[in-house]
């Protein structure tokens, strides 16, 4: 059996527009946002949040995230260190 000592989350974000800095400015300041960054390409704002438990991460997700004003879509990739 693995142990899980934490799971990691990248997230990528899509804004709507004029939103960016201030979606990236509110994800940066949960407490499971261990980096945040404004990129170009598709996604306006990467960041990666960190948990001990999956399901606290998802309900960070869910529930923190994806209700900040100004954020029209996510992608997770999650990360499980063993």
């Amino acid at each position: 059996m693995i142990m899980v000592d934490n799971v990691r989350a990248y997230l990528l974000i899509e804004a709507s527009a004029g939103e960016g800095n201030n979606v990236l400015e509110t994800v940066r300041a949960m407490p499971a946002t261990v980096q945040a960054d404004r990129v170009t390409g598709p996604y306006d704002v990467v960041a990666v949040l960190e948990s001990s438990d999956l399901d606290q991460l998802g309900s960070i997700i869910h529930d923190e995230v994806q209700a900040v004003p100004g954020i029209t879509r996510t992608m997770s990739c999650l990360r499980f260190e063993a």
